[in-house]
């Protein structure tokens, strides 16, 4: 097959990797096939797009994740290849063969390559025959349960259970313990089965302290093989990659060629073709195989920007049946590249996913230096259905230090209004001296906890006063030229003092000629400006401060630098929409209830799992709030429920003695 036979190209995916794919396909003459769920039929892919057809529900079970349909829809359209993007299908051998079957190029690997490296016992074992260090663990395919915990004894706790389909961090934990061990098993397979449908395990050793460093790799049909370079992702939450870069720092020479080699024999023994990735754990200067992508990694950029090549470019001429432009020599790094992960998400309650309007979006300009990578325009729903990650932010830059000072100048300009999103962490971690020495392990975020959502006080001072500022313009651009029909507290031969509703603080302000005197706690800001489409220029006690403010619904939001600021006003309508917040067993988010763990008139201790929901992919297991009596569940097994909906009683057991 030639590159001139690939007229017309179906990404199978949504959001952000959709319009990557597009942007890549549109420069190289095919023509764009999108498919969307109900939830996506205003999305930015569906409308970059050539066509785009209609595949089903808002839940990716019924609609993404269904090959049949979105083959009917390539013959259908007279689409001859197809690009699964990550997630979803991109790894699912039964999809490459359909597309095979039907004549369709299968932008991937072959189906042969996905079935050795899609089940982790199977890749375990073709590394261990091309004599790559393997973590000690069980691999089978016994799932007894106490089978796997007499394997999980002989393994030495701390034992990770992982799911063997899985990726992501998704159907993976934790024990500690052997009396934690059979729940851990019962949550990682059903999100197993939830993500990937499989809930084959896999048992390791728990490796302390190690970091995540990858390799990519790209094959052709023609024997080639080559890498091209390595990414390092220690930086992770929920065992999720929140920034990476590339190259991985402080590797040697020989090690980043060892490593690379490695990487290569791995595809090479599986008769690879297409764009991979090989993951290992690096400790010290040893190195464990993890597992190996056989699809396009989310991260993929910053190798991009380090080799100035397009990885999509390659997939496609691969797929129909080019070689490798280059060979290994060939391959040179330039300067160094971070990648972080836009998530809308609030990482002071535990990084829970949040959905919702874009009220506010403002980005960098993008450069050479600077890349954005995303599928959201100001306007835009955020969906409950699918992954909270909304764009990837790109820097590049001659050295690492440059390049993350880009990342932290990139970070405070990026604006997003409308729910919480996780920004601010993203640029302190970007400032953290440990990170600017180097990689940390992948340990590094649990451990320093709350530190690295402090909030830098100043920052917040400003953001306050800047909210102020935009209520009192508010107030100024609705009133009349009557005194009597203003609603800034007109007052005959004094100067009058405005009240300003914020329901967590008590501001007062009195107009000036040009502006206002704010009082916060006593003490007094003088300022001054203008708001124009959302960009606030003001001066505070003399020094200018550009932001942007948004406001909408009795909320004023205000993106000062990296963070992100919420106030809300009070009038005689206001009513708060967050008064189920502080419910433990509240639902935090749009989801569906997975499992009741005790039964109704159980006693329970303050802090004991109650229920397990599930969204976005994730399960989220709400605690009892107090000792008492479990009443009833709210809401059946399998339910779908509402952002602040009430899942559980418990009864106080103190409440009969008052």
């Amino acid at each position: 097959m030639s590159t001139q036979s690939l007229q017309k190209i179906l990404i199978a995916n949504r959001g952000e990797i959709a319009c990557r794919v597009m942007r890549t396909a549109k420069q190289m003459g095919l023509t764009t096939v999108a498919v969307y769920s109900d939830a996506d039929k205003n999305s930015q892919h569906v409308k970059l797009a050539d066509e785009a057809y209609h595949i089903g529900a808002a839940p990716s079970k019924d609609s993404y994740l269904v090959a049949g349909k979105i083959i009917q829809v390539a013959l259908d359209a007279g689409a001859d290849c197809i690009h699964p993007g990550y997630g979803f299908l991109s790894e699912n051998s039964e999809f490459a063969k359909a597309c095979e079957a039907n004549n369709i190029a299968f932008i991937g690997p072959p189906a042969s390559s996905i079935e050795a490296m899609g089940s982790k016992t199977r890749a375990k074992e073709i590394m261990a025959a091309a004599h790559v260090p393997l973590v000690p663990g069980y691999y089978g395919d016994k799932q007894d349960p106490a089978f796997l915990q007499a394997e999980a004894e002989k393994i030495g706790y701390p034992v990770l259970i992982k799911a063997a389909f899985g990726g992501g961090g998704k159907g993976m934990r934790v024990v500690e313990h052997a009396k934690d061990f059979i729940n851990a098993l019962q949550g990682a397979q059903r999100e197993a089965i939830a993500g990937f449908g499989n809930d084959l395990v896999l048992l390791e050793r728990y490796v302390n302290k190690p970091r995540h460093v990858e390799v990519q790799v790209f094959a052709d049909n023609h024997g080639n093989c080559v890498y091209l370079g390595d990414r390092d992702c220690s930086l992770q939450r929920r065992h999720q990659k929140v920034i990476e870069e590339a190259p991985a720092p402080g590797l040697s020479d020989e090690l980043r060629k060892e490593m690379g080699e490695a990487a290569v024999r791995c595809a090479l023994a599986i008769n690879y073709r297409g764009a991979g990735t090989v993951e290992f754990l690096l400790c010290g200067d040893e190195f464990f195989f993890m597992e190996m992508n056989t699809r396009l990694q989310v991260e993929h950029p910053v190798t991009e920007m380090v080799t100035s090549i397009d990885l999509v470019n390659w997939q496609i001429n691969i797929a129909a049946g080019k070689a490798l432009p280059l060979a290994q020599d060939d391959i040179q790094l330039q300067g160094h590249s971070f990648e972080a992960r836009i998530y809308a998400e609030d990482p002071s309650n535990d990084f829970i996913p949040c959905s919702g309007t874009i009220n506010g979006l403002n980005i960098p300009v993008q450069s050479e230096y600077v890349r954005i990578d995303t599928g959201i325009k100001q306007g835009d729903e955020i969906s409950p259905f699918y992954d909270p990650m909304i764009a990837k932010l790109i820097v590049h830059d001659d050295s690492r230090e440059q390049a993350l000072a880009r990342l932290s100048t990139a970070l405070e300009q990026f604006h997003l209004a409308g729910f919480s999103c996780n920004v601010n962490f993203l640029h302190t971690l970007a400032n953290h001296p440990t990170f600017k020495q180097g990689a940390p392990d992948t340990h590094f975020i649990e451990e320093q906890g709350d530190a690295l959502l402090k909030v830098d006080n100043k920052q917040r001072l400003m953001s306050t006063v800047i909210a102020a500022f935009s209520y009192l313009s508010g107030l100024n651009n609705t009133a009349n030229s009557s005194p009597w029909d203003g609603l800034s507290g007109f007052k005959l031969n004094i100067k009058a003092a405005i009240s300003i509703p914020f329901s967590d603080h008590i501001i007062t302000a009195t107009p000036q000629q040009n502006g206002f005197i704010i009082t916060i706690d006593g003490v007094d800001y003088t300022t001054s400006g203008s708001i124009e489409n959302s960009l606030c220029s003001v001066f505070i006690n003399g020094d200018k401060h550009t932001c942007h403010v948004v406001n909408t619904d009795n909320v004023i939001t205000v993106m000062y630098k990296a963070l992100q600021s919420t106030f809300d006003v009070i009038d005689k309508h206001y009513i708060s929409e967050h008064e189920s917040d502080a419910l433990p067993l509240a639902a935090p988010l749009n989801g569906t209830v997975v499992k009741h763990l005790i039964e109704i008139g159980s006693t329970v201790t303050k802090g004991d799992a109650v229920v397990i929901i599930e969204a976005m992919k994730m399960e989220y297991t709400l605690n009892a709030p107090h000792d008492g009596v479990l009443q009833s569940y709210c809401f059946a097994e399998g339910a779908l429920v509402s952002h602040g909906a009430l899942l559980a009683i418990v009864s106080d057991e103190n409440a009969a003695d008052e």
